[in-house]
């Protein structure tokens, strides 16, 4: 009776490895879409670890970078899932009847698949922008690298997924991340720091922190723009520039210093802010990354600092 048992689980094991042969065509994925207080720290360090392998794709292929992000943030739950660490799969490619590569067996929705195996993280992205390079996402491309959410509804259209909701979270991720400034970025915005220092620490084991998607870091004591710059590997004139800064400007403990350029208006749920003591247009701009420039135009009855008082309404967007 023992013999017949376990012959019953292996003929039932082929069977669902069949199953899963014959739907090779259509990503399906298991998608749970973090909150904020729970899976914020580790979605922001995926972000910031793979966001410039997300950039090189768009630059070699034409897959918006915000797509891309997004895409292995759902199908690898933000670099945690098994077949991530195991395998670099990033993005739930099946090891389809064309791959010759190395594959891993897995249970995905109830029915045993074989995966593909890579070595590399890059690996993983390249291989997933050959994946959509394929006649049936043809269509895809005629839209702009900057219309994620045409992206988005397209990827559904053309099957890439089995869940009706897959345009939406992507299109959420991507707004509550701010991963659509990253298809604006050139080749040159990839920022000089290595991906696995980008996780929460600098290269000298300096804290990282993000506003609205932006990278951001406080300053100690002694800081100067030229050694941050040494540090971080990003020009002084950079680092004064995304900062609203004047060149003479003598940096202080506990300043925010963001390491890429402000956004020209606050991500979305945060449309006004309501002045405390002390506040200026200048830090409400570093507390939610505006550029300065962009919240006096937003905002032209207010013409300097001294003009806040507690309780005054500014406009981030």
């Amino acid at each position: 009776m023992k013999h017949i048992f376990n012959t019953a689980i292996v003929v039932a094991a082929l069977l669902a490895l069949a199953s899963c042969s014959t739907t090779k065509q259509t990503q399906t994925t298991k998608i749970n879409t973090p909150t904020v207080s729970t899976a914020r720290d580790s979605y922001e360090a995926y972000i910031y670890t793979y966001y410039p392998l997300a950039v090189e794709q768009m630059h070699r292929h034409r897959i918006p970078a915000s797509i891309t992000l997004a895409q292995g943030l759902l199908e690898s739950g933000a670099g945690k899932s098994s077949l991530t660490q195991k395998s670099n799969n990033h993005f739930g490619i099946k090891a389809h009847n064309n791959w010759t590569g190395r594959t891993t067996t897995t249970m995905d929705n109830g029915r045993l698949c074989e995966f593909r195996v890579y070595d590399s993280a890059r690996d993983s992205y390249e291989d997933h922008s050959q994946f959509l390079l394929r006649p049936r996402y043809a269509a895809l491309f005629s839209l702009s690298t900057t219309d994620y959410k045409g992206w988005a509804r397209g990827l559904k259209k053309a099957g890439y997924a089995e869940d009706p909701a897959y345009p939406q979270k992507l299109i959420s991720l991507i707004e509550r991340y701010g991963l659509d400034k990253y298809d604006k970025y050139s080749k040159n915005d990839i920022a000089s720091y290595s991906s696995s220092a980008a996780v929460g620490e600098g290269s000298v084991g300096r804290p990282l922190y993000t506003s609205g998607g932006l990278l951001y870091m406080v300053a100690n004591t002694g800081d100067t723009f030229g050694s941050l710059s040494d540090e971080l590997g990003i020009s002084r004139r950079k680092l004064i520039k995304y900062n609203d800064l004047y060149k003479d400007y003598n940096i202080k403990a506990g300043d925010i210093i963001y390491l890429e350029k402000k956004r020209t208006k606050a991500v979305k749920g945060h449309n006004f802010h309501t002045t405390a003591n002390g506040e200026s247009l200048y830090s409400i701009s570093q507390k939610y990354g505006v550029r300065l420039k962009n919240l006096y135009k937003l905002n032209p009855e207010y013409e300097s600092y001294a003009t806040l008082k507690v309780g005054d309404i500014v406009r981030l967007r």
